[in-house]
């Protein structure tokens, strides 16, 4: 089975589906990541921003390889600011990295996330992963992202209503060890963002489907082939 992941900046890979996607790693299914918007880098950025980002990938590698994921792809297209690229030319991006892995499951972010990058990159997900004839994928599946699903007022936009667990006792380690890769992510409890809120997430869902652990997500399609 080839897993792909599909987030908008590095570390929501992780906070989403990182120890589902360590779990996938664990059982011998190929993991990939495709990161969005870590930013770009342009002529009008100053060599300590141009330092940063570079750093930040550096993050997102190594969380990958703590995972059991291979090497992340980076779109490079602007951070917290994908609404000023067309929405097709995100689509055609993600499409091309869909038609060069072949993935046959395919997690990303919530569509009704409160962050207007999350929410693109799982429009240019839903579109890229159209059920054409010859498709590879037979399902795509939404994470909560703590910070930005939550906070989303239903009143504005469609709530999670996750129906899809996994069971992750045994890899929620894993996804805090990459967590903790992204040093500018984490906060103290009780920020959502925290390694506290992050396991208390994780017991919460795992109580909801009577387990230890779990990591829970909606489902936005599936295919039985």
């Amino acid at each position: 089975m080839r897993v792909l992941a599909v987030a908008a900046h590095p570390g929501d890979e992780v906070l989403g589906a990182g120890a589902t996607l360590a779990r996938h790693a664990r059982e011998g299914h190929p993991v990939d990541i495709v990161l969005c918007a870590p930013g770009t880098i342009s002529r009008d950025r100053t060599a300590d921003e141009i330092a940063q980002l570079l750093k930040l990938k550096d993050q997102a590698r190594e969380a990958a390889r703590r995972l059991g994921a291979r090497p992340p792809v980076f779109l490079d297209f602007p951070a917290n600011a994908m609404d000023s690229v067309p929405l097709q030319d995100v689509v055609r991006r993600v499409e091309a990295a869909i038609a060069e892995l072949r993935p046959e499951v395919v997690y990303t972010h919530h569509p009704g996330d409160l962050d207007v990058d999350h929410q693109l990159t799982a429009r240019a997900v839903l579109s890229a992963c159209r059920p054409l004839p010859g498709s590879t994928v037979r399902a795509i599946h939404a994470w909560e992202t703590l910070s930005s699903t939550e906070w989303a007022p239903p009143q504005l936009t469609s709530p999670f209503l996750p129906h899809h667990f996994v069971d992750v006792e045994a890899t929620l380690g894993s996804k805090l060890n990459a967590l903790a890769c992204y040093e500018g992510e984490l906060r103290p409890f009780p920020h959502p963002r925290s390694a506290e809120a992050v396991r208390h997430l994780a017991g919460v869902r795992g109580a909801t489907a009577g387990l230890q652990a779990a990591e829970a997500f909606e489902t936005l399609r599936s295919i039985w082939r």
